[in-house]
């Protein structure tokens, strides 16, 4: 007859999860973090834009380029919040900022980590810090609802708790939100906590953790029209400029938007009916 405890270890052994093989971090430069089960998938083809192409955030382009090559070169850098109006370049950034790190024969690696996978991130610095690269550690779109728990786990990401943040990882997040929850959230809390100061403390000094903030604002019209051209420029697609700027106002007018991601959905049309490759 089995001993129950042996049943008991056998069963707590098959609900284990497998141990997590160890990484080939020398076989690419960009990583995406999977949970079911756990494991850092390899991405051999960052969809990505060139750094010269993102128009109108040459602050925000600088300051991050300067941030994220001192991390690669072992100097003190700030984790960074890239905040504001949607499809402004915020993540094209960080990726495109990674890229140039690279060509600069600088190495290091680009993790991407889903928000709603910010309770395995323990886990996942353990794995990276247990590494001699470099990481940066980039969570897109990211923001909190209400009775979110996800942003205690963030705590973990940007101060490490008692263990501390590994040296080798650096954080990256952008988020539509500058507190990364919404501003009827913060009220409604303010409004009926016993103590609303403190209601709120815990959830709004989120943000106050990144070093580094970077604000991204909707673009102009010029700007709008200057990275379209930047675009056709790249691409080697001439195309009369009165036709080009009468194309290109009644593409944002007809989206009710003018965006960097709304100039290249005009390009990559503009681009299909001309016939030219972008891929």
């Amino acid at each position: 007859m089995t001993d129950p405890l042996d049943r008991i270890a056998a069963a707590l052994e098959r609900m284990a999860p497998a141990p997590l093989a160890s990484p080939d971090f020398d076989g690419a430069d960009a990583f995406v973090w999977q949970t079911d089960p756990e494991r850092l998938e390899p991405v051999t083809k960052v969809s990505r834009v060139a750094l010269d192409l993102l128009v109108g955030i040459d602050r925000s382009r600088d300051t991050l380029l300067a941030n994220t090559l001192q991390f690669a070169q072992g100097l003190p850098a700030n984790n960074a919040l890239l905040w504001g109006a949607r499809g402004m370049g915020k993540s094209s950034l960080v990726k495109a900022v990674h890229a140039e790190i690279l060509s600069r024969g600088q190495p290091l690696k680009i993790v991407e980590l889903q928000r709603e996978d910010l309770p395995t991130v323990t886990r996942l610095m353990q794995i990276l810090g247990e590494s001699s690269h470099r990481f940066l550690l980039f969570c897109d779109d990211l923001s909190f609802s209400h009775d979110d728990q996800h942003y205690k786990s963030l705590k973990a990401v940007l101060d490490g708790g008692i263990a501390g943040r590994p040296d080798n990882v650096l954080f990256y997040a952008t988020s539509n939100r500058r507190h990364l929850m919404p501003r009827d959230m913060i009220e409604n809390e303010r409004s009926s906590a016993i103590n609303p100061g403190e209601a709120v403390e815990e959830k709004v000094s989120l943000s106050d953790r990144f070093g580094l903030w970077l604000g991204f604002h909707p673009c102009d019209q010029d700007e709008f029209l200057s990275m379209i051209d930047g675009y056709c420029a790249a691409h080697g697609l001439r195309i009369d400029p009165d036709v080009l700027r009468a194309e290109a106002i009644e593409w944002q007018a007809t989206r009710g938007s003018r965006s960097g991601r709304v100039a290249w959905q005009f390009f990559t049309d503009l681009a299909g009916r001309h016939g030219v490759a972008i891929g």
